[in-house]
């Protein structure tokens, strides 16, 4: 997945600006980004503070992380029926 090349700080600083009255066209001018990623930004971090955010990300590390433990675990399980099936 490719990075951001903004901070879970400078988007929440870009969300409260927003939120703080300036239009939501200027603000994306003026930091060279697109609306839609703006609204995804808003509707992700609006009303987290930084440590929130920062424990967000950490929490949606973890979750992948044990998403791939699980899949790994499955595609296990699942040889291990399939070679139990077999006739020998």
């Amino acid at each position: 997945m490719k990075r951001s090349r903004f901070s879970e700080k400078q988007i929440i600083g870009i969300v409260k600006q927003q939120e703080s009255g300036v239009s939501t066209a200027e603000v994306c001018r003026e930091h060279g980004i697109s609306s839609a990623t703006f609204y995804k930004w808003k509707s992700k971090f609006g009303g987290l503070g930084v440590s929130d955010a920062r424990r967000l990300k950490a929490l949606e590390d973890e979750n992948a992380k044990l998403k791939k433990l699980l899949a790994e675990q499955m595609l296990d399980n699942a040889i291990l029926k399939d070679v139990a099936s077999r006739k020998w």
